[in-house]
């Protein structure tokens, strides 16, 4: 553990946890063994990290997050307030599944919303925009928005937060002027790439 983490007195850091400079643990969290969160993350009160869940650099969880075995999250991913993540896909009191936990992968930048839940198993790509409330119940394009339940796409949205529109195939952050471009592969499907 780095020795200039911050740990709020009431959280709890089990022996084993591996936590980077600047880390933030806030109030009632509980980090379990072999977890790994990167420099300069931040936990919001009331979170939990399960036993091997990666949390890479920069990383802001809000409040009342729990990530169970199998989460990953790149860097720089945003997970706002109360929303969700499963590790198995047929849950069931009686039968135990810990061999069975699916693996969830947040892409770097990516950012969840308030509420939102992700069924296990599911990629959110690099830069991919989850709604409020969403339930995400597929794999999300990177710098795609989906929003809904079940969740949607409903556009394409930058590195830094803001919608892209395409006009012959390119599209420029009003904010930061990044430029991006609009692809279709083989099968018809588009997708985004930042230039």
């Amino acid at each position: 553990m780095s020795n200039s983490a911050f740990i709020h007195p009431t959280a709890v850091v089990d022996e084993g946890a591996l936590l980077g400079d600047d880390v933030k643990v806030w109030h009632f969290c509980h980090v379990m063994p072999e977890a790994r969160i990167g420099t300069g993350s931040s936990l919001g009160q009331n979170c939990f990290v399960a036993e091997g869940v990666e949390i890479g650099e920069g990383c802001k969880i809000q409040n009342n997050v729990s990530l169970y075995q199998g989460v990953t999250l790149g860097d720089n991913v945003f997970l706002g307030p109360s929303c969700v993540f499963t590790n198995v896909i047929n849950p069931r009191s009686k039968v135990v599944r810990r061999d069975a936990y699916a693996p969830t992968r947040i892409g770097d930048g990516a950012s969840v919303g308030a509420n939102a839940t992700i069924l296990c198993g599911v990629t959110v790509g690099r830069g991919g925009f989850v709604g409020a409330g969403a339930v995400v119940l597929r794999d999300v394009k990177d710098f795609a928005i989906v929003v809904g339940n079940p969740a949607v796409q409903n556009g394409w949205m930058s590195a830094h937060g803001c919608r892209l529109e395409f006009v012959g195939g390119r599209g420029v952050c009003e904010e930061s002027g990044e430029e991006y471009e609009l692809k279709v592969d083989q099968s018809g499907e588009e997708y985004v790439v930042a230039l």
